[in-house]
């Protein structure tokens, strides 16, 4: 399979691109490093990347950012930040990689526990993650030539958990292992317009 994987050099990036590479030939895309260089949050670098690589089995998206700030403090700029670079980064991927896309071939996205179940400063990545959320279904029902889509929705990860952890209390710490096999699933599976959820 060949696969394309979008923030391989990221934490959860690198653990599915050690996972997958095994098997598969993995093409890392990154802003500032990577197999090849393009910005999610720009539709022509996206129309660039697809165009330089040619038809692919698989695109996997583990990058987007988003503001945390507390809501008070939010401005709409703040909040344009994860609609543009992580929630219409997601959508372009797959709206623009349509015809790049074999029969078949599969889209999967990333979101996180906050569309769900938000901690407090996370409104701007609670907009992203629930819209990215309803963009999966809802595109699943169109995508042609046999096409799927799938978003991975982590929790706490155990990688990140002594950085972030405080920022989650009580919440569950997921293990890498564990969410690299929801990245699994979406890719190598046979379901379609699903929110894979790894929160315990």
């Amino acid at each position: 399979m060949r696969m394309l994987l979008i923030g391989g050099n990221g934490t959860i990036g690198k653990a599915i691109h050690r996972e997958f590479s095994k098997s598969h030939e993995v093409i890392v895309a990154g802003r500032t490093r990577g197999d090849i260089l393009a910005d999610i949050s720009d539709p022509a670098s996206v129309v660039a990347m697809y165009e330089k690589l040619g038809m692919l089995d698989a695109v996997v998206c583990a990058a987007g950012e988003t503001r945390w700030a507390p809501m008070i403090d939010m401005s709409e700029d703040d909040y344009y930040i994860g609609i543009n670079r992580k929630l219409m980064g997601q959508v372009n991927l797959v709206r623009l990689g349509i015809p790049y896309l074999t029969d078949g071939g599969s889209f999967t996205l990333t979101t996180g526990i906050l569309g769900d179940d938000p901690v407090k400063h996370t409104t701007g990545a609670a907009v992203a993650n629930g819209a990215l959320h309803s963009f999966t279904k809802a595109a699943a029902i169109e995508l042609p030539r046999s096409q799927r889509i799938n978003t991975v929705s982590p929790g706490l990860v155990a990688d990140a958990a002594e950085r972030l952890g405080h920022l989650f209390p009580g919440y569950y710490v997921v293990s890498m292992e564990d969410v690299v096999k929801g990245y699994s699933r979406a890719v190598f599976g046979p379901n379609t317009g699903e929110v894979i959820r790894i929160y315990r």
